[in-house]
């Protein structure tokens, strides 16, 4: 399900909803795990997994570049909120009946040429962090990734005016 994703400021708040029928722990463990995360986005890694703590993203293009970005917001088994960009992302896991429900939400500050890759790259790694969950380990489907980014580049139009 494409994200929802309303106007705010100059910018955007996008949230995806999801539904794994696996236990909060568990999908938690896949969001913090760094031997987890890898599987389903790769880019990040968590170094020090506290509020102010710090995750690290990683280019994964050869050239060994990352940098950190902030923990705004942390409760164990519940939030994790970091700095994305000029913006933030975070996740929010919540026991519900059969499983576990999980938002991600992002505030895009200033919209670019990017924002419509970004919200497809979080579609489609929700997605792959499903399969992990049901243990599939799959590589990102960049044909995938291309079919939701044409979505996301109407959607962000439609709301951009």
């Amino acid at each position: 399900m494409q994200a929802v994703i309303e106007k705010e400021g100059n910018g955007i708040i996008a949230r995806f909803d999801r539904q794994y029928n696996h236990s909060v722990e568990k999908v938690w463990d896949a969001l913090t795990e760094n031997d987890k995360l890898e599987k389903w986005m790769s880019n990040l890694e968590i170094k020090d997994l506290r509020k102010d703590g710090n995750i690290q993203f990683h280019f994964n293009d050869g050239s060994g570049k990352s940098f950190d970005m902030k923990i705004r917001d942390f409760r164990e088994r519940a939030v994790l909120e970091f700095e994305w960009g000029d913006g933030w992302v975070r996740f929010e896991s919540s026991p519900e009946k059969g499983g576990c429900a999980l938002i991600l939400t992002e505030s895009i500050s200033t919209l670019s040429n990017h924002t419509s890759k970004d919200l497809a790259g979080w579609h489609v790694c929700l997605d792959m962090l499903g399969e992990v969950l049901d243990g599939r380990a799959i590589d990102f489907p960049m044909d995938a990734w291309e079919k939701w980014h044409e979505e996301y580049i109407i959607a962000v139009k439609r709301i951009d005016g």
